[in-house]
């Protein structure tokens, strides 16, 4: 390039939520793709699909949740160190772990869900966060993860908490009835902005 300068743009793991990695969860890797961002998208559950949340934990039960999340871990062997960790509901569990255990997070963005810091040990210092969800959706609200997202972007360097009116759990995921275009939009010129600060 001119001058000798380039563009750095971020290389993302978005691990999917337990309706699997769905048409909608792809859309969404597009965008953040269609702005020059590398997106892997592992799919945990090779192939399968769910129609409806239940169902989705059901499978997920006969795994069982810490080796679901293992296989998101595993997902990532090979891959560079300066990752973004993307996590939509379930798959939070394997964004979190990793921006907290692995080093060389470049940042990570939870949607719909967020664990205590103290399941993986504390934040890391210089590890931006952001965290988006609706704030009537009982899974975010009532379940504890609002609260443990408030105590996180406390924690962090630099950590943000968005909240959107709705009561809508997969409210990014184009494939569900969930959808809502106009907080993804937000959600994603968030991201985009996030993501070039980083």
């Amino acid at each position: 390039m001119a001058g000798g300068w380039r563009i750095i743009l971020a290389e993302i793991v978005q691990f999917h939520h337990v309706q699997g990695l769905t048409s909608g969860l792809v859309a969404f890797a597009n965008r953040l793709r269609a702005a020059g961002h590398t997106v892997h998208t592992p799919d945990l559950f090779d192939g399968r699909t769910f129609d409806s949340i239940e169902e989705g934990l059901a499978f997920v039960r006969t795994i069982g949740f810490e080796d679901t999340m293992n296989l998101g871990v595993k997902a990532v062997e090979g891959l560079p160190a300066d990752l973004v960790y993307v996590g939509l509901s379930l798959g939070v569990m394997s964004a979190q772990k990793l921006a907290q255990t692995r080093p060389g997070a470049r940042g990570a963005v939870f949607l719909y869900s967020c664990l205590p810091t103290s399941e993986f040990g504390e934040w890391p210092a210089g590890v931006p966060v952001q965290i988006h969800g609706m704030d009537a959706d009982p899974f975010f609200v009532d379940e504890g993860d609002l609260d443990a997202a408030r105590e996180l972007v406390d924690e962090a360097d630099d950590g943000t908490l968005f909240l959107y009116s709705g009561d809508q759990h997969y409210f990014t995921d184009s494939s569900l009835p969930s959808y809502d275009e106009a907080a993804t939009g937000l959600v994603v010129d968030r991201m985009l902005e996030f993501l070039d600060k980083i």
